[in-house]
């Protein structure tokens, strides 16, 4: 997809939203790291750390009303959907209070509220669900778009294939986006494929198919927005294979030897959040002043998140058998 003249299509509002939300999202990744050694976070604990102006950039461009479904690296997503991150914090905690019960943990985030579909633990469960839901909209009228996140280890499940058909087949509104940071779990792209640039895949089916930096919040929205009106106009399906990178392993469990410094160094220098806040001082959208108060409300904010998750209550044993069933429409079923 060709770049498009960002220097004024994004403004003040614009760059300062992305500062925000991405030092949020980067600074509450770090804490659950450090409760994950800690152990007060069991079981597994995916890191978005790096990847941050993918989520930024997406939801720049994208409606209340568009939904979003994705892998098990699913606590950014929320909280750029708009999810409290108190309420993410305490389901990693296993709490009660959070956003799944304390029933789903770390790869099993849910908001409804929000329009959040859900972290999915299974490789690629996650791509027919989301052009289920793409369905949905069209059969209901709606102009909303489903934006469907995966991994780049993920385009190597038959559902991906069977899905972009049916996608384009239908002409379903919905975004299908490859977060490639360049490993799936600990094998890189190229020991794996033959087709290294994965946005070539949607070729096959005669989809719109584009890479994007990933490293940069514009090109992500520019991207987003396209393949948005697309899907909004009845014109079909969109994939977006876009590039980025997390500094962290797969899970907290990796210690991510199998690629260099050197590499993680290179990528570092393209930091999506030291960029946006060049941008912003360079264009003197934020006195010092403005960007420090912004640093404490996100610092107090991660001190609210993780005090509400240690006060809240574990879950009552018979909380086991509610939520098995959905219930509205099936009275015989029992509680």
């Amino acid at each position: 997809m060709a770049k498009k003249e960002t220097k004024e299509k994004y403004g003040k509002e614009t760059y300062l939203m992305w500062y925000e939300l991405m030092l949020l999202i980067r600074k509450f990744e770090e804490k659950a790291g450090q409760l994950y050694i800690q152990q007060k976070i069991r079981g597994f604990c995916h890191l978005y750390i790096g990847q941050e102006a993918v989520v930024a950039g997406c939801e720049a461009v994208l409606t209340p009303e568009d939904k979003m479904i994705t892998t098990y690296r699913d606590h950014a997503h929320p909280i750029g959907r708009g999810t409290d991150p108190k309420l993410i914090m305490a389901e990693l905690f296993g709490k009660i209070t959070g956003v799944s019960k304390g029933k789903g943990g770390s790869m099993h985030m849910f908001d409804k509220e929000h329009n959040f579909f859900g972290g999915h633990g299974i490789v690629g469960a996650q791509i027919p669900l989301g052009a289920g839901i793409a369905f949905a909209d069209k059969y209901n009228g709606n102009k909303a778009v489903t934006l469907c996140f995966m991994g780049d280890g993920a385009v190597r499940q038959g559902a991906f294939h069977e899905t972009l058909n049916m996608a384009m087949t239908w002409k379903l509104p919905v975004i299908f986006v490859i977060e490639n940071n360049q490993y799936a779990m600990g094998t890189s792209v190229e020991r794996t494929s033959n087709v290294t640039d994965l946005y070539k895949l949607g070729l096959a089916y005669d989809m719109p198919s584009f890479p994007v930096d990933g490293m940069r919040c514009e090109d992500v929205a520019d991207a987003v927005e396209e393949a948005a009106a697309r899907g909004r106009k009845g014109d079909g399906p969109t994939l977006l294979e876009i590039r980025t990178y997390r500094y962290k392993g797969h899970s907290m469990s990796d210690p991510a030897k199998y690629r260099s410094k050197e590499e993680l160094e290179c990528y570092k220098d393209q930091d999506p959040i030291s960029s946006v806040l060049n941008t912003i001082k360079t264009k003197k959208y934020a006195t010092d002043q403005e960007l420090e108060a912004i640093e404490a409300r996100i610092k107090a904010k991660i001190e609210e998140s993780v005090k509400f998750a240690e006060e809240s209550p574990f879950p009552e044993l018979d909380e086991l058998y509610k939520d098995v069933y959905y219930q509205k429409d099936y009275p015989f079923i029992m509680d």
